[in-house]
């Protein structure tokens, strides 16, 4: 395998993103996850710009403080100013800060524009697969 500090979350990322907006209703947030059977979304404004992440453990705060199909927002719940990952970033580092900071979703970004996602699954995915050649 691979020296872990000359990894770098461009490898891992997922570029396939699910985006919602602040204003999405959070049972049409839920769809997302579950259609596409992924445990987050991103949530972004007009704009493109990051504006949030919701994943699927917010939804047990969800059930618990609201009252189902209560027309609440994605804005509500999503975790605001998520912390984020550049493509260049090292994974070590990245996972290092995962750890730290017990979340299991870093946007990844270009400025303040999602590009992909890493998650704790990318890492275990990486971990089990035998060694492959660099892109």
């Amino acid at each position: 395998m691979d020296d872990i500090e000359d990894v770098f979350v461009a490898r891992l990322m997922t570029t396939d993103l699910h985006t919602v907006s602040p204003d999405t209703l959070v049972e049409d947030a839920a769809a997302v996850l579950l259609d596409n059977d992924v445990s987050s979304a991103l949530v972004v404004d007009d704009d493109g710009t990051l504006a949030g992440i919701l994943t699927t453990t917010d939804f047990v705060d969800i059930v618990a403080k609201s009252q189902p199909k209560a027309e609440t927002t994605v804005e509500r719940y999503m975790t605001t100013d998520p912390i984020t990952a550049s493509a260049q970033d090292s994974v070590a580092a990245v996972a290092a800060t995962m750890v730290e900071h017990g979340i299991h979703h870093v946007p990844v970004v270009d400025g303040s524009t999602p590009i992909g996602i890493i998650t704790t699954s990318d890492f275990a995915a990486y971990v089990s697969s035998p060694e492959t050649p660099s892109p």
